[in-house]
């Protein structure tokens, strides 16, 4: 199939549109715009591109703004292409609006709506195209999107939150790091080669401090390239699939960090199921979807062999508790959601009930977490700079030793 660069005009109202279609050939191509009742005033085939979405280069942010203007045009009345137009000339991201484009093109050449956000995966991930996928077959697109917009706002909210509470010990850390590699290579070889004059002993502790120094110098480079290498060796280990397992297994069970992670993973499962379990979306696929996006294995795991004893008649929450990784409250809640028919809304309790204890938590880690680190880096620069001046301290015993 090639694509098509026409100019045409509405036959009603005689507006100028520039635009692409895809079509098996130009004849194929004028029909389908006839059909549309646009008269083609020229219309030339070009040369496809491969389609490329980048997930690096755009941020949830844009496509929380880009659900939520949608949702909004879309709920007043607009027909789809002209919402997707008018969100394309208005974005500044161009790389967003280079997938608004491509995605009106497409829904312009007949598509639906789903489909063409399918055909770029790394910004529309399957869970958000199957959520829309349910609002189109439903009629309620517009309530669709607008609860896909609220489920991204409180990922990105969340996801903003863990960064934030993590910023301050991180540059804290690297900034005791630099300072302690600093004293070691430029300021403690000074007081080394001053120290050596005296022809004495020196303390201990300045003594291994000094012995510290000269092998740091001497063999930085390889303590830079091996400590890299370990950090590098570890990132791809995580990558493979026994890595992240292993990796997945041990972060949970990490004093206080461990209680946030399995949290952050809880919440993320109830939000998700809450939000598809109400857009409508067969049990069995939200499940599916659920277990690919809930980014960790051991969940991921009994997620699926939740969905197969589903598939024999079981009911969810029964499914769930099997599996240890899913706490009594949920489970809990679940059972009186299904027996009740709203087991949406308790997962979306669940939901924000977790949110508020991650919020607590992370509050109180970083409380504690700043005059810890304020200690660290007191120790550290305060033991350097002791060891230093200890011989200073002890000048007559070093220069008249006891005989």
């Amino acid at each position: 199939m090639s694509s098509y660069v026409y100019v045409a005009r509405e036959a009603s109202s005689g507006r100028e549109i520039r635009n692409s279609v895809d079509a098996s050939s130009e004849a194929a191509a004028i029909a389908a715009l006839l059909n549309r009742n646009l008269l083609v005033v020229s219309i030339n085939e070009k040369v496809a591109k491969r389609s490329r979405s980048a997930s690096g280069s755009i941020a949830l942010a844009d496509l929380v703004v880009f659900t939520r203007q949608l949702a909004t045009m879309i709920d007043a009345g607009l027909a789809m292409v002209q919402s997707l137009q008018a969100l394309a000339d208005q974005t500044t991201n161009k790389a967003m609006r280079d997938v608004i484009k491509d995605v009106c093109n497409k829904v312009e050449g007949g598509d639906s709506f789903s489909e063409a956000l399918r055909r770029h995966p790394k910004v529309f991930d399957r869970l958000y195209t199957s959520m829309v996928d349910a609002g189109e077959k439903g009629g309620m697109l517009a309530e669709i999107l607008a609860r896909v917009a609220t489920f991204l706002e409180n990922r990105a909210r969340m996801n903003k939150k863990i960064k934030s509470a993590m910023m301050y010990p991180t540059v804290v850390t690297v900034v005791a790091i630099s300072i302690t590699i600093f004293l070691l290579i430029k300021v403690v070889p000074v007081f080394g080669e001053i120290f050596s004059g005296f022809g004495a002993k020196l303390p201990g502790p300045t003594q291994l401090l000094i012995d510290t120094s000269e092998f740091v110098q001497k063999w930085f480079i390889l303590i830079f390239l091996g400590g890299a290498g370990v950090i590098y060796g570890l990132i791809n280990y995580v990558k493979t699939p026994s890595g992240r397992a292993r990796w997945d297994e041990i972060r949970i069970k990490l004093p206080v960090f461990g209680s946030i992670a399995h949290k952050i993973v809880l919440a993320r499962f109830a939000r998700t199921l809450s939000s598809m379990v109400r857009s409508g979306v067969p049990i069995l696929e939200v499940l599916n979807i659920v277990a690919n996006t809930s980014g960790h294995v051991g969940m991921e795991k009994a997620i699926r062999s939740a969905a197969t004893e589903i598939e024999r008649g079981e009911g969810l929450a029964t499914s769930l508790a099997k599996n240890p990784i899913f706490p009594t409250m949920i489970i809990r809640m679940m059972t009186a959601g299904e027996q009740t028919g709203k087991i949406d809304q308790m997962l979306e309790r669940v939901a924000d009930f977790l949110d508020e204890e991650i919020d607590t938590t992370l509050s109180g880690l970083t409380s504690l977490i700043e005059p810890l680190l304020i200690v660290f880096l007191g120790v550290v620069v305060g033991g350097i700079v002791i060891a230093m001046f200890l011989p200073i301290f002890k000048m007559s015993e070093i220069i008249n030793p006891a005989r």
